[in-house]
C-alpha cells in the first residue's frame, strides 16, 4: 500500500512567489510535492532548472507540473496554431522532465467557439493533440493527466470521451465538477467508478458553485463525502489549489484536508 501524497498548486505565474520560495514552504509546512505552474513568471524558459532540482532534493520534495493554457489552443481548425501550440507543450515536458517531474497537468481545451466553429471541428482535434502530447509525455517518463474543465469540452460531464480516445490520466478538480453542477456525492461516484484512470486530484474549495479556489475548509465544499470513496487501494495525488499567498492559510489547508481523508497522511 502507498500512501497518497499531499502537495500544492504553485502561485508562481504571478510574480509575487517562486518556485525555490514555493520548494522550501512545502518542505516547511508538511507538503510532499509542489505542482509547478510553467505560465507567467515561471514558463519554461524563465525556469532556473539546476536551481530548482538542487532545491527539491536538498528539501526532499516532488515536482508535478501544470502546463500553461491561457494562450496555446489544442483544437484550433487553424493548423499552424494549434502545432505550435503542441511545439510548446513539448517544450515544457522537455523542461519538466529535466526537472525529475512525475505527472503534468493539461487543459484540453480551446479558444474556437462557436459560431465560428462548432465542437463536432474541435473536439476531434484536441482529442488529436491529447493523444500526441500523452505519448511525448510517456516517451519522457511523464504521466499526462487531462483536467476537467468548468463549463468547456470536456467538463465532468464529457470528459470520458477523452478516456475512451486516449491513454492519458485525469486530473479531476473539485471546484470545477462542482460548476458542472456536480454534488458531493455526484463527484465521489465518479471518483470511484473512474479511479483506474484518475490519478491526481485538485483540492478547490468554494463558497459555492464559482470556481473560487479558496483555502481548503474556508469554503463549503463537502470534501469528506467526496473523497469517502477513495481508499488505501488508490496511489494518486492530491494538490490544494488555493489562490492565496499566505503560508499560514497554506499550512491550515493541509491540515484541513489531512482530515478529510480516509486513510492517514504521514
Amino acid at each position: 500500500m502507498t500512501t497518497p501524497r499531499v502537495g500544492f498548486v504553485t502561485q508562481t505565474h504571478t510574480g509575487a512567489v517562486t518556485p525555490l520560495e514555493s520548494i522550501q514552504w512545502a518542505a516547511e509546512l508538511g507538503y510532499d510535492f509542489i505542482e509547478l505552474y510553467m505560465d507567467g513568471a515561471s514558463e519554461r524558459t524563465g525556469l532556473d532548472r539546476e536551481a530548482i532540482t538542487a532545491a527539491l532534493a536538498e528539501n526532499d520534495i516532488d515536482c508535478l507540473v501544470h502546463l500553461p493554457f491561457v494562450d496555446l489552443d489544442l483544437g484550433t481548425p487553424r493548423n499552424k496554431v494549434r502545432e505550435g501550440s503542441i511545439r510548446e507543450l513539448r517544450a515544457c515536458l522537455d523542461t519538466a522532465a529535466a526537472l525529475g517531474t512525475e505527472k503534468a497537468v493539461l487543459h484540453a481545451s480551446t479558444h474556437a467557439t462557436e459560431p465560428e466553429w462548432s465542437q463536432r471541428r474541435t473536439k476531434p482535434r484536441i482529442l488529436a493533440s491529447v493523444r500526441e502530447l500523452e505519448a511525448y509525455a510517456t516517451a519522457h517518463g511523464i504521466e499526462l493527466c487531462v483536467e476537467n474543465l468548468p463549463d468547456d469540452v470536456f467538463s465532468i460531464r464529457t470528459i470520458d470521451e477523452v478516456l475512451a480516445e486516449t491513454d492519458a490520466s485525469l486530473t479531476v478538480d473539485t471546484g470545477h465538477a462542482r460548476v458542472s453542477g456536480y454534488s458531493a456525492a455526484d463527484t465521489a461516484a465518479f471518483l470511484d467508478e473512474h479511479r483506474e484512470r484518475v490519478s491526481h486530484v485538485h483540492v478547490n474549495d468554494a463558497r459555492q458553485a464559482r470556481d473560487e479556489h479558496v483555502p481548503v475548509g474556508s469554503g463549503t465544499t463537502d470534501f469528506e463525502t467526496i473523497f469517502g470513496a477513495l481508499d488505501t487501494d488508490w496511489e494518486g495525488t492530491f494538490s490544494v489549489e488555493a489562490y492565496t499567498f499566505d503560508k499560514d492559510y497554506m499550512r491550515l489547508s493541509k491540515q484541513k484536508l489531512d482530515a478529510c481523508l480516509p486513510f492517514s497522511v504521514d
